[in-house]
């Protein structure tokens, strides 16, 4: 509705309602005009009407939508599902042009400003987060490991010599196989136990250095949010190390954009060293559907060389899904959501800590780690090897999902590499353990649930032991399997039932 539709209005409907209807559409349509001018995120969050509204407007300025448009070519937007175009608000063109994911495209201007302002909007939060001297970044629509590939091969143009990424190491596939998939030969520092924490090998690290020859080396690959106890990469001191050898260096910052430690990390190294770009998934910050990742920098020219080394137009999904969130919550929303993480890990590790205790098991101290936590499984590991991951099968059965059980001695191959000790990130961790983390959006409810149910877990598979101890001490002193069979009775009803029960 423009200026003359209202006016055409007044001859049907009394003008003063239809001056009051004009004054509510552009209290929506001045905040479309802020965003638009400031491209930021706005502090309070929008109501649905004004992101509809706003959506709308867009999506009738790509071709697809012109109501006399006339496409002859081979891609203009045709959608055989109407279900299809109305979960897509009928954004069908995608984002980007066949030479560069950010490029405009001359028949979808509404998905080409989407994406502007989606890109713009990332980058005001992760300067709110934390990183304030971030220079530029953009949404891609894959997720962590092939947003890691995109770099790794913008960097290989950079740097044709190269055919290693050191990699101190973290016991995530997808990390491991960015590398390879692009090409390159990943380089494994294994990391050093400091009390209960893993952390970053720094003189192996120069030292490898060194030995292959900075020209022979990509990039180095480090990593912040990870699984206790590992713990975030010594950042600051590997950057000054790239810096110094003059070696580009990409970070894996997965989900540690919800982290204001994590994100200290990434800014105090970029201002002491050297960070070329640092990822993060949108999904596990933003709390949207799988799909999309954010590549962010603090050289403008390299991030826009990345943009350009993605062949062929991209889906729009994971960028109108981020923006509809951070329009919906705002500025103070999301703080809000980061100051409930922080208070939900604090829970967390309370209430853990107090279960571990009463199972005579500890919870480990990894006060580096600002996300994961972990807790020793020693008195279940040492009386059945197969113990920890029934653990692990027990919850999940029990609808208790990305609980982690680990036990000692896990080999693993992935992409001809061997790692022992794998989930653990390291070749010998002194004990089996048990991780939780408290992720953005985690509630104290999902908490108290967990603690419930992995307290019933641990006492089901303690009376297991317990049965399966006496009743092979039975068969060792060779009683008569009548005996056995009686005693065997006679312990489930001391210890009760120990199936696996109703999920609590």
């Amino acid at each position: 509705m423009n200026p003359e539709s209202f006016a055409a209005g007044e001859r049907r409907v009394s003008p003063a309602y239809v001056r009051q209807g004009c004054e509510a559409r552009r209290a929506h349509e001045h905040l479309i005009r802020l965003l638009l001018e400031q491209g930021k995120c706005p502090e309070d969050g929008w109501d649905e009407s004004t992101l509809e509204l706003f959506l709308h407007e867009l999506a009738v300025m790509d071709s697809n939508n012109f109501l006399g448009n006339c496409g002859v070519g081979e891609r203009e937007g045709r959608v055989a599902s109407a279900l299809v175009a109305r979960r897509h608000y009928r954004f069908i063109h995608g984002i980007g042009r066949s030479g560069d994911i950010s490029a405009v495209q001359p028949k979808a201007a509404g998905s080409s400003l989407l994406n502007k302002i989606t890109n713009s909007l990332v980058l005001n939060v992760i300067k709110l987060a934390g990183v304030h001297s971030v220079a530029s970044c953009f949404v891609v629509p894959m997720a962590t490991g092939m947003s890691l590939t995109l770099c790794f091969l913008t960097l290989r143009h950079k740097r044709p010599k190269a055919k290693y990424i050191i990699w101190p190491r973290i016991d995530q596939k997808s990390c491991f196989k960015s590398m390879v998939t692009a090409g390159f030969e990943p380089v494994v520092i294994e990391n050093v136990l400091e009390g209960d924490e893993l952390r970053t090998d720094l003189k192996a690290v120069e030292a490898k250095i060194q030995e292959l020859g900075p020209e022979h080396i990509l990039c180095l690959h480090s990593t912040t949010a990870c699984f206790a106890p590992r713990v975030p990469d010594r950042l600051e001191e590997l950057a000054v190390i790239c810096a110094n050898y003059d070696i580009p260096h990409v970070v894996n910052n997965a989900y540690g954009l919800q982290s204001s430690k994590c994100m200290h990390l990434i800014q105090q190294g970029a201002r002491v060293g050297r960070i070329d770009a640092f990822v993060q998934s949108l999904d596990k910050n933003f709390m949207v559907p799988v799909g999309g990742a954010i590549i962010a920098g603090f050289n403008d020219p390299f991030i826009q060389d990345i943009s350009k080394m993605y062949p062929g137009r991209a889906s729009a999904s994971p960028s109108l899904d981020v923006l509809i969130t951070l329009l919906s919550l705002g500025c103070s929303g999301y703080r809000k959501l980061l100051k409930e993480r922080k208070e939900m890990f604090v829970y967390l590790s309370t209430q853990l800590k107090k279960l571990a205790e009463a199972h005579n098991e500890r919870l480990l101290q990894t006060p580096h780690n600002p996300i994961s936590l972990a807790m020793t499984l020693k008195t279940i590991d040492g009386h059945h090897d197969k113990a920890v991951t029934q653990l692990g099968s027990m919850l999940f059965t029990r609808q208790v999902s990305g609980a982690r059980a680990v036990p000692l001695g896990n080999m693993q191959t992935v992409s001809g590499h061997t790692f022992r000790g794998f989930m653990s990130h390291t070749d010998n961790y002194p004990c089996a353990y048990l991780n939780a983390a408290a992720a953005i959006g985690m509630k104290m409810q999902d908490v108290d649930l967990f603690i419930k149910r992995l307290d019933k877990c641990l006492n089901i598979v303690r009376k297991e032991q317990t049965r399966a101890s006496v009743v092979s001490g039975a068969v060792g002193n060779k009683a008569e399997d009548a005996d056995i069979e009686e005693l065997a009775l006679k312990l489930d009803d001391v210890l009760g039932d120990v199936g696996q029960g109703p999920a609590l």
